[in-house]
């Protein structure tokens, strides 16, 4: 027998795409749908508030669908409870589990509403108790342990939008996926007032970047920022570090030299050897407390107290002894630097820039600045849809963005 929901969702329904996504979201999963209202908005920055009522073959794949709907921030006009099961099994979520969204989301248990802690895509929601109450939060798969409260099928889940404000100029060029004709200088003009209303606020700025931000001579900006407090967390991998740490001992970056733009002898070692004089050294810390790190991007974070949390991969050469070469660790390394994070920059890296969308939560306002744009379309598909991108060259933008948020930087 079919099984059937009343839905329902508001937003920019008719600009953004919304409406649409979602009715080939229904026809997608083999369900069928009936609109019973629509109210459009009048002007631009009204939203607009439709109510659908979707029939799936069974209740199974009713849950899925729903499941699905909600990543568009559609919710359930009579939501009902939630229900959980046991784990019996560790890392293995109960069949039927609720697969999560990265935005807001709420769940009601015996009548109340509670927040769910840490949002975050692909996961699953595990039930405590906690005094006369409980508590809700998501929980990756490989962290599951047996006896784990779990949250199965959509009932009783809320989630929230964020709905951009149409009449407010600030981060207007959110309003596309990527921006590549817009003026470069209004661009980076936005993403500093994101990152000083970020600061303000007393939240983090969240860096990710990619080797990329060393080969185009960007380093030198980034230094400048850090010092300047708008870099607080870096997530990278084994190259942005190892490339860093070449260009202050040897002056190049895989062997070519940054300030020539060409190879030099025996250049084609140094990025072996710097990661050798680290790991000689104990760890990038030691090596800046030891005088052997006297440079670059990680000697400013270091000296400035600032945290970063590399992640390696299969194709690494060392790696340094701070890469994490458990993915699962440094997954939970990366987690647990999220705390109050204001604000996201992703620069010159598709792998890490997925992996961080991944575990951020929607309400983080998040740019990606890459050359290809292939990666900021990446990152949407991945189903960071919040993600809004830049396609420009990093080095430039880079310095762009440091003249316009450190006032001495054209005399450093």
């Amino acid at each position: 027998m079919s099984a059937s929901e009343t839905v329902e969702v508001t937003g920019h329904l008719m600009d953004s795409g919304i409406l649409s996504a979602i009715l080939d979201d229904i026809r997608e999963y083999d369900g069928d749908y009936i609109i019973d209202r629509f109210d459009v908005g009048h002007e631009a920055a009204d939203t607009s508030r439709a109510q659908i009522t979707v029939t799936a073959e069974d209740d199974e794949a009713l849950q899925r669908l729903l499941m699905r709907l909600q990543t568009r921030g559609v919710n359930q006009v009579h939501p009902g409870e939630a229900t959980f099961t046991e784990a019996d099994m560790d890392g293995v979520f109960p069949d039927g589990f609720y697969s999560t969204t990265n935005l807001e989301t709420k769940v009601r248990i015996e009548g109340r509403w509670y927040d769910v802690e840490n949002p975050e895509m692909d996961c699953g929601l595990v039930v405590e108790a906690q005094g006369d109450g409980y508590r809700v939060y998501t929980l990756p798969m490989s962290d599951v342990r047996t006896g784990m409260l779990v949250i199965c099928s959509a009932s009783g889940v809320r989630v929230s939008i964020p709905v951009a404000d149409k009449s407010s100029a600030s981060f207007g060029f959110m309003e596309s996926d990527v921006s590549s004709e817009k003026p470069q200088a209004v661009l980076v003009r936005q993403v500093a007032e994101g990152m000083r209303e970020a600061r303000a606020a007393g939240k983090k700025v969240l860096w990710v970047g990619g080797p990329g931000v060393v080969h185009t001579g960007a380093a030198p900006a980034m230094v400048a920022l850090v010092k300047a407090g708008f870099v607080d967390v870096l997530f990278a991998g084994n190259a942005l570090a190892t490339h860093d740490i070449e260009s202050s001992l040897y002056g190049t970056s895989l062997g070519i030299d940054l300030t020539m733009g060409q190879g030099v002898e025996h250049g084609h070692e140094h990025h072996i050897r710097a990661l050798n004089t680290i790991r000689k050294a104990g760890s990038i810390k030691d090596a800046v407390d030891q005088g052997v790190l006297t440079g670059g991007i990680m000697h400013a974070l270091v000296t400035e107290g600032k945290k970063f949390v590399l992640v390696g991969s299969v194709r690494d050469d060392g790696p340094l002894p701070d890469v994490h070469t458990d993915v699962i660790e440094g997954q939970r390394a990366m987690r647990a630097e999220l705390q109050d994070v204001g604000f996201c920059l992703m620069v010159a890296t598709m792998l890490h820039s997925v992996a961080t969308g991944n575990i951020l939560p929607a309400s983080i306002p998040l740019v990606c600045v890459d050359i290809n744009p292939a990666t900021v379309t990446k990152l949407a598909d991945r189903g960071s849809s919040h993600a809004r991108g830049i396609v420009t060259d990093v080095g430039l933008f880079l310095e762009q963005l440091a003249l316009e948020l450190v006032p001495d930087y054209r005399r450093a």
